[in-house]
């Protein structure tokens, strides 16, 4: 991470070109701003499959605790496709089905999760879709836990599925170190399982550090993966995407190429004069932001404060915001810190 000292904000969007062929639609955003990096048709609803099961873990890890022990009941029966195969009345901890769920896909996993976690499956689908619009998913219709799409079927964008895996990868160690596993073995009283992750991803490209992978004939190939450069972390989508593993890689250099993440508050060394405050102003965060070298020139920062004439140590007394050209980027509240005044030995001494 690179440190400026700026007095600084700027285009939320950049549409980085490709030179391989695309999906039909995809998003790159940065996890820890939020900024869209990438917008290509990524407000479109598609089908989304197993990339569905993001959520399905979301909703487990917000609501049970994942050493619990889950068994499987008739709800398995049905399932088909992706497994981990799980035999009816198996007893396995909620942490090992989340293992499964996400790096075998499991659609047997996913229903067993459902119907622990709600009395039933649509009980559950209530909460991904609650969530859904929690986290500004407004393009996106939950129907099931897994994202098989032939009775039931699971429609979102790849912008909502950048917003869902950061809010998944920012909030959950658990998630993160999941998504990011090749291989993982467990035990139940039933059997032995080894599982590696179905996301190439991880093995092919150098900064990846997790992801979920989905296909159905009717959805295609979809992608969800997270990269890190540098303490720049994104996530990228795709949906309907047939060359998805070449195109995840392409978008991420582009991005990791094109821009840095530059620190642009430090609480520690920021210094903030105002005429009206004699006392020393600060601030209680740091406030990073990805940026071209060209939109560096385009920051600058405002100063607001409240003439509060009886103040406390520490009352809060104005906001810095942070500005990209016109557009802001960042409001952060200031406060006073009172000077202690010196004692006259302390005067005596120091002069």
């Amino acid at each position: 991470m690179k440190k400026i000292i700026l007095f600084l904000m700027l285009i939320n969007i950049i549409l980085i070109p490709i030179n391989v062929k695309a999906a039909s639609s995809q998003a790159v955003v940065d996890i820890d701003s939020g900024r869209t990096l990438v917008c290509d048709n990524c407000h479109e609803k598609r089908l989304i499959a197993s990339i569905t099961k993001i959520m399905t873990a979301v909703i487990a890890l917000e609501n049970k605790d994942p050493k619990d022990i889950v068994t499987a009941k008739e709800e398995i029966l049905k399932m088909y496709g992706s497994n981990i195969y799980i035999e009816y009345n198996e007893k396995m901890s909620l942490k090992d089905l989340l293992y499964g769920l996400i790096l075998r896909s499991g659609n047997d996993a996913a229903v067993v999760i459902a119907n622990y976690v709600s009395e039933d499956e649509e009980e559950f689908v209530k909460l991904m879709n609650k969530k859904a619009k929690d986290i500004g998913m407004e393009d996106t219709i939950f129907k099931n836990s897994h994202g098989l799409d032939e009775e039931t079927q699971n429609y979102s964008t790849a912008y909502d599925m950048a917003l869902l895996s950061r809010y998944a990868y920012k909030k959950f160690k658990l998630y993160r170190k999941i998504s990011k596993t090749k291989k993982y073995e467990t035990n139940t009283k039933n059997k032995s399982y080894i599982w590696y992750n179905r996301n190439d991803f991880l093995k092919s490209y150098k900064y990846a550090t997790g992801g979920k992978t989905g296909y159905t004939p009717k959805a295609g190939k979809t992608l969800v993966t997270t990269a890190q450069k540098d303490n720049f972390n994104i996530t990228t989508v795709s949906l309907n995407d047939s060359n998805m593993y070449e195109n995840h890689e392409n978008l991420d250099n582009n991005i990791f190429n094109k821009f840095q993440n530059y620190k642009i508050i430090d609480k520690d060394t920021l210094k903030l004069n105002d005429t009206f405050y004699k006392d020393s102003l600060y601030v209680k965060t740091n406030f990073s932001y990805p940026l071209t070298k060209e939109e560096t020139n385009k920051l600058k920062t405002i100063l607001k404060v409240e003439k509060l004439k009886n103040y406390k140590d520490d009352d809060k007394v104005g906001v810095y915001e942070i500005y990209l050209q016109d557009k802001l980027l960042k409001r952060i509240d200031v406060y006073v810190k009172i000077k202690k005044k010196k004692s006259f030995f302390e005067r005596l001494f120091s002069s």
